[in-house]
C-alpha cells in the first residue's frame, strides 16, 4: 500500500471504524436471530401483553399485529446494518484512492459510517419500542431524532463521494 493511501485511510479511521462497527452489529443481529429468535419474539409479545388494556384496548389481534411488525423491524435493522455498513466501507475505500482533500475524505467517511450505524439502530429501537407504545408508527415517530440525521448523513456522505468520483473522473488533468 502506498503512503498516500495509508494517509487517506488514517484520515478516515473514525468513519472506517463506524462502518465496521455497523457490520459487526448487523452480523451480531443475525447470530442472535439464529440463536434466540423465539426468545426475542417472546419478549416482544410480553411487552405488548404488559400494556394490552391500556394501549390496545384489550384487543389481542392488534397487539399481535404490532409484535409481528416489530419482529420485521428487527430484521430490517439487520439488513440495513449489513447493506449500509458494506456500502459505507466500499465508498470510504473508494475515497481513499482518489486525490481528494483530507477534510472532504474525513467528513464523507464520518457521515457514511455514523449514518449507517444510526439508521440501522433506528430500526432496532423502533422494533423494541413499538409493542409497549401500541403502534409501530408511534415508535418510528418517537425515534425520528435518530432516523432523520442517520439517513441524512448517509445521503450527504454518498453525495460527497459521488462528487469526488465525478470530479476526479472528469478533471482535465490526465
Amino acid at each position: 500500500m502506498n503512503s498516500d493511501t495509508e494517509s487517506a485511510i488514517k484520515t478516515m479511521r473514525a468513519g472506517i471504524s463506524l462502518a465496521l462497527l455497523t457490520l459487526l452489529y448487523g452480523f451480531g443481529l443475525g447470530l442472535s436471530f439464529g440463536a434466540a429468535e423465539d426468545s426475542i419474539k417472546g419478549h416482544l409479545h410480553d411487552e405488548a401483553q404488559a400494556v394490552l388494556a391500556q394501549e390496545y384496548g384489550g384487543e389481542q389481534a392488534a397487539a399481535d399485529k404490532v409484535s409481528s411488525k416489530s419482529w420485521i423491524y428487527f430484521k430490517r435493522a439487520h439488513l440495513h446494518a449489513n447493506g449500509l455498513g458494506t456500502t459505507a466501507l466500499a465508498l470510504i475505500g473508494l475515497m481513499a484512492l482518489l486525490p481528494v482533500p483530507a477534510g472532504r475524505r474525513r467528513t464523507a467517511a464520518l457521515l457514511l459510517g455514523a449514518g449507517a450505524l444510526a439508521y440501522s439502530m433506528f430500526w432496532m429501537f423502533a422494533g423494541l419500542r413499538a409493542p409497549g407504545l401500541g403502534s409501530t408508527g408511534a415508535a418510528k415517530e418517537s425515534l425520528a431524532w435518530l432516523a432523520l440525521p442517520g439517513s441524512g448523513a448517509c445521503v450527504v456522505g454518498l453525495l460527497l463521494a459521488t462528487f469526488s468520483v465525478l470530479k476526479t473522473s472528469f478533471s482535465s488533468a490526465d
